[in-house]
């Protein structure tokens, strides 16, 4: 059902090349998993830095780690002990080779290093997330976009198994997990303020009327949305500013990352549950752009660009400083172009526009602009690279 995680290749070349590799993702993502199945030349130590057993043998962590510098050590869940990057420049400068240690952290490195040593140079980083349609053999988009990605979610038997486990992960996240990482605050605001977010899916940030909904400071609102977007459950997509001369929106477009835990926040149930909602048109859209992020990963910069005159795109896919594709995606099997979207292509100088829905073909609507399903779009995202 699942084929080698996507960063799999990749992940053998970093070993390859530098002393520290950084695996990051949210929890329950398949870090540990990923990492247990690798074949290295080295013999192995794990530590899981969650266990005070695995911390006590830390005490002394320079003597500990020069007594395994013939092996590859391994530190699973690096944010419970951030000092130990300083030890790692340290130890890593004294000795240089790839491969001595993989981290495995649930934050990202930004997060992580306000209270840590950075590793620049000596660390590459990779981001595992949720299973994407490209990591899916049998490409059940629909069961995707319902129970999302997270692979206890995604491949236990029934609904029912899938919803339980979600709910018990936001549960954990909010009582315990966002503790762990440094917010130290009220979990019933956290867990209001992401249920929020959740029903404002796709839409457009205004710290201000969340602080007022919540009677909490901008700041604080400010604070809980960095943890969020800091440990993967929240995307935030920047707005495009192109050389024009209009009004643009300067907001960025807030969605959940995951579409199951969107789900599970929103009360939502089943597929017959979603596609009854208002929700469903906003969850479709930030799936599609989930998995184009993570699909397509570093190759391209992801914005969206809207104006207050009515142009609007919902994301461009950018490159070398030129937009390679304006998208917009609507969740229907009969899509039509909007006035604003051919204006967002002309205020973009889009080379290629996508209107991306729930077909599966493809066929063209204009000069460079086509219509097309999500699995058409990665093939002909694949043969434009490879032409180009």
């Amino acid at each position: 059902m699942v084929k080698n995680r996507y960063i799999w290749t990749l992940l053998q070349e970093y070993l390859d090349l530098f002393p520290a590799v950084g695996i990051v993702g949210p929890r329950q993502v398949g870090k540990t998993t990923l990492v247990q199945n690798l074949t290295l030349e080295k013999e192995r130590i794990y530590l899981d830095l969650e266990k005070s057993s695995d911390r006590a043998k830390l005490s002394d962590p320079e003597l500990f780690l020069k007594a395994h510098e013939d092996k590859t050590v391994i530190l699973d869940e690096i944010q419970m002990m951030p000092e130990l990057f300083a030890e790692l420049r340290s130890l890593i400068d004294e000795k240089r080779e790839p491969g001595r240690f993989i981290i495995l952290g649930s934050a990202s490195p930004e997060l992580i290093r306000k209270s840590a040593d950075s590793l620049a140079g000596r660390i590459g980083y990779l981001e595992l997330t949720p299973f994407h349609l490209g990591e899916l053999e049998n490409g059940d988009m629909d069961r995707l976009w319902i129970r999302g990605g997270f692979p206890l979610s995604y491949l236990v038997a029934s609904e029912r198994s899938s919803r339980l486990w979600r709910e018990n992960f936001i549960k954990t996240y909010i009582e315990r997990d966002l503790g762990l990482l440094g917010l130290n605050t009220d979990p019933y605001l956290v867990e209001r303020f992401w249920r929020m977010l959740a029903h404002a899916q796709g839409g457009l940030l205004v710290s201000e009327n969340f602080a007022k909904a919540l009677g909490i400071s901008r700041p604080t609102v400010n604070k809980y949305l960095e943890f969020l977007h800091g440990s993967f459950m929240v995307r935030l997509l920047q707005p495009y500013f192109p050389n024009v001369k209009k009004r643009l929106v300067a907001s960025p477009k807030v969605y959940i990352r995951d579409s199951g835990i969107l789900h599970s926040l929103t009360g939502i149930d089943s597929y017959e549950d979603l596609i009854n909602q208002l929700l469903v048109g906003n969850s479709w859209e930030g799936f599609v752009i989930e998995q184009i992020c993570n699909v397509l990963g570093d190759e391209y910069e992801y914005y969206f660009y809207r104006t207050h005159q009515g142009a609007e795109c919902d994301l461009l896919l950018i490159r070398s400083g030129k937009v390679k594709y304006a998208i917009e995606i609507k969740n229907t099997l009969s899509p039509k172009i909007s006035k604003g979207f051919r204006i967002s292509m002309e205020d973009t100088k889009a080379e290629k526009g996508i209107l991306l829905s729930r077909i599966q073909d493809s066929y063209p609507l204009d000069t460079n602009l086509q219509a097309m399903g999500l699995g058409e779009f990665f093939k002909t995202v694949e043969r434009y690279s490879t032409a180009s």
